[in-house]
């Protein structure tokens, strides 16, 4: 009769004093992934979670639970193919305005830097583009922050996220602000994200100093039990002897995190952790056997877990509370642009570029929002500005907050092409900005070796009146040299030719949406091309040379969204361009002519030329199809090699720009093709691509070297290609077979590493 009393006093005193659990999640980069499968096997198992403590991804876990997601939806979330973006920085092409974007160069090195008015640099160091994470963590942390009014012990689950400062040396405990500034602040590794302030000071990952924070859970919450999720790999006493290689790879994150300790949960908590051998911190493709890892190690607790938590709370109850809470949020609409950091006239200039507020649109849904900040960091410069969500409790509307960090405005760019034709070369480019009431971007760029040299000089200024457009004044030089050259199977024939194309125009754009641009431009061209007229050169011979000199105008509409500048393998691309030339020709003939006396004439034509690339499929095996069409109203130059040289190409291949196809020139033709590629890994490609081109109006050589046009509907020349392409940092590396229907270019085989990207010519 005691025992049965005793009982019933105990389970009574236990209702009145329902135990606490506090959760505890470790830092631990990608292997944090593993604590959403804890939380979904604590929630199963109606294990209470009343506080949570998190650094770096338990801090970004434990926050999305805190703010009224439940695992299954944090688990969509992380398995997403944008969260991968989000954490790896790669850009949403598809997403991004294309009017910002600039014309592919051969870069694959960017070092950015801050240049103040007394010329003194910083070098920004992070690795990763924080654009998309900044605002996927704004947008998704709203509602939670609008709720708790920003006070995490409001949220539905009390919550507590570590930083650290690394000025005093200290943690940071965050308890209340902006949620998404706290997660934002605990993941950001050194070196890899830009930090950002917090309450006027820099924070950096909460790993630093305390990558468990079992102490914090104590002294903050006092629960009843503590439940302790480990992640980290730092859990060496001594030199892992034997491991030492496999774990180099990391050695910076470990320089960076503090040690988690399993003896900082008390007898009466539970630890676990997941086992996580062979998983590294960057594993983030890992999501789903990650959440499974903590998932069964917390099974295996289980029966430890529940003899040590007497309470429960069933699912039902815990999707009904989730329910409440997210019941509270309120309609997701902005209706004020706010700014730190940016002047007066820098803070009318996005205003006006935003288009947001106005009397048209006084209230804009979070998508119409997203859309357009995308539009403004998809313009470089733009790319380090910081957004928040706040939510205005007199009004209940939400604002976005556009957060001026140290801005990025001297660029340095590296680049190029090693090859095993004589077509390597190297790039450098350097970009300036100036940001005022205008955005100004001054840009040079160089490109030299044996077969192509270019310099560019060019200055664009955005205005934000009427939707945004810019204008650019532009001088650029290209020169060719197809001196032959050889491969690894043949020799080539002689193809002396030499190009030198100088052209300065100015600019005018104009955005079409985000998906493509408008550009109108004018100027003047002054080229040159020395050549010979047919196979016979010897040391005394003297090319011929040809200059064309005067004035060309043209419109383009183009758009891109391809996922690389070269190989790509997703999105799609296009371009119609009209081109007007007015132009003066003088030719002094070399040796190998006919002619005897110089030559001048003028001449006036257009051109047009539309092409397109999209692919289709998604995972390992995408496909490819290509067109493109081009017309010429261009006169007879003064002899065929003249006009051959100067009329409309296609170029199927990465290296056709590299050889001079005669068959794959006219002045009026249709060409296209397919290509097939199969992902072999996640950086290793198998590319094969077939095209056919279709000349209407194909040039033939006369009796006396003159031109004349041969009309055949049953002539076509085809191209066909195959490689093996690795996706490195340097850029591709490729090994490629070529066929061309080309007497001199029949076969070639390329090995190349870097870009094979040239400039386009005056008179594209």
């Amino acid at each position: 009769m005691r025992l049965l009393c005793l009982t019933v006093f105990i389970l009574f005193t236990q209702a009145l004093h329902a135990q606490k659990v506090g959760l505890v999640l470790s830092g631990g980069g990608a292997k944090g992934i593993a604590h959403i499968g804890v939380l979904r096997a604590l929630e199963e198992h109606e294990i209470p979670i009343d506080y949570i403590v998190g650094t770096s991804m338990g801090g970004i876990v434990g926050g999305c639970y805190a703010a009224g997601m439940s695992p299954g939806q944090i688990e969509s979330m992380i398995l997403s193919q944008d969260f991968m973006r989000w954490v790896s920085g790669q850009p949403e092409k598809e997403k991004y305005s294309y009017y910002y974007r600039e014309e592919d160069s051969p870069n694959f090195i960017t070092l950015t830097l801050t240049l103040d008015s007394a010329f003194n640099t910083q070098v920004n160091t992070s690795i990763a583009n924080d654009v998309l994470l900044n605002f996927a963590l704004a947008e998704y942390m709203a509602q939670a922050e609008a709720i708790s009014k920003q006070n995490f012990d409001s949220l539905f689950v009390p919550l507590r996220v570590m930083a650290a400062d690394v000025f005093s040396q200290s943690q940071v405990i965050l308890s209340k602000g902006s949620l998404s500034q706290a997660l934002r602040a605990t993941q950001t590794v050194p070196f890899f994200y830009t930090p950002i302030r917090v309450d006027g000071k820099y924070l950096f990952d909460g790993g630093v100093y305390n990558n468990f924070p079992v102490d914090v859970m104590q002294q903050e919450f006092n629960p009843d039990v503590v439940i302790g999720s480990n992640v980290s790999s730092k859990i060496f006493d001594e030199y892992p002897f034997g491991q030492d290689d496999e774990l180099l790879d990391n050695s910076m994150l470990f320089m960076f995190l503090d040690k988690s300790n399993p003896e900082d949960v008390p007898a009466s908590g539970i630890y676990i952790q997941p086992n996580l051998q062979g998983y590294t911190a960057v594993d983030f493709a890992k999501a789903r056997s990650l959440i499974d890892s903590g998932y069964v190690q917390t099974i295996r607790k289980i029966k430890e877990i529940k003899s040590k938590i007497s309470a429960r709370v069933t699912c039902e109850t815990v999707a009904l509370r989730r329910n409440d809470f997210n019941n509270q949020s309120f309609p997701f609409l902005f209706d004020d642009l706010k700014f730190v950091s940016f002047n007066s006239k820098q803070q009318l200039y996005l205003k006006r570029l935003f288009g947001f507020p106005t009397r048209k649109d006084p209230e804009l849904p979070i998508s119409e929002v997203r859309s357009r900040y995308l539009k403004l960091v998809s313009e470089n410069y733009f790319s380090n500005t910081f957004p928040t969500i706040s939510f205005n409790q007199q009004r209940k509307k939400f604002n976005l907050e556009l957060i001026r960090r140290k801005q990025k405005n001297f660029q340095l760019d590296f680049g190029g092409v090693l090859a095993t034709r004589d077509i390597s070369n190297i790039y450098t480019g350097l970009n300036f900005y100036h940001f005022d009431k205008q955005l100004t971007h001054a840009y040079l760029g160089f490109q030299t070796g044996n077969f192509y040299t270019s310099g560019t000089m060019a200055t664009r200024i955005d205005f934000p009146y009427m939707g945004g457009f810019f204008v650019e004044p532009r001088f650029q030089y290209n020169g060719w040299n197809y001196t032959a050259g050889s491969d690894l199977l043949r020799e080539d024939q002689a193809t002396l030719l030499r190009r030198i194309d100088r052209s300065y125009s100015v600019r005018l754009g104009f955005p079409l949406r985000e998906k493509a641009k408008l550009v109108f431009d004018g100027g003047g061209i002054a080229n040159k091309d020395n050549f010979i007229n047919d196979a016979a050169f010897t040391n005394t011979s003297v090319l011929d040379e040809l200059k064309l000199g005067g004035i060309t105008t043209g419109i383009t509409l183009s758009g891109s969204s391809l996922n690389r500048k070269q190989y790509a393998s997703s999105g799609q691309t296009f371009s119609a361009a009209l081109r007007y030339f007015d132009v003066n020709e003088s030719h002094a003939p070399g040796t190998s002519s006919i002619r005897l006396l110089d030559y001048e004439a003028s001449h006036q034509w257009v051109m047009v030329k539309v092409n397109g690339e999209k692919y289709f499929g998604r995972g390992r095996i995408s496909t490819g199809l290509l067109f493109e069409a081009a017309y010429s109203s261009m006169p007879f130059l003064v002899n065929y090699q003249a006009t051959l040289i100067n009329a409309p190409s296609f170029n199927p291949l990465p290296d056709s720009r590299s050889l001079f196809l005669e068959k794959f020139r006219a002045l009026s033709y249709a060409a296209g093709g397919a290509k097939l590629v199969l992902g072999l890994s996640k950086k290793l490609d198998w590319r094969a691509e077939a095209f056919a081109f279709k000349p209407f109006e194909s040039l033939q050589q006369g009796p006396n070297q003159q031109a004349f046009i041969e009309r055949d509907l049953l002539k076509v020349s085809m191209a066909a290609g195959t490689s093996l392409v690795y996706h490195s940092p340097l850029g591709p590396i490729s090994l490629m077979v070529n066929y061309y229907d080309d007497t001199e270019n029949q076969f070639g085989v390329l090995f190349h590493v870097g870009y094979l990207l040239f400039n386009k010519s005056s008179s594209e």
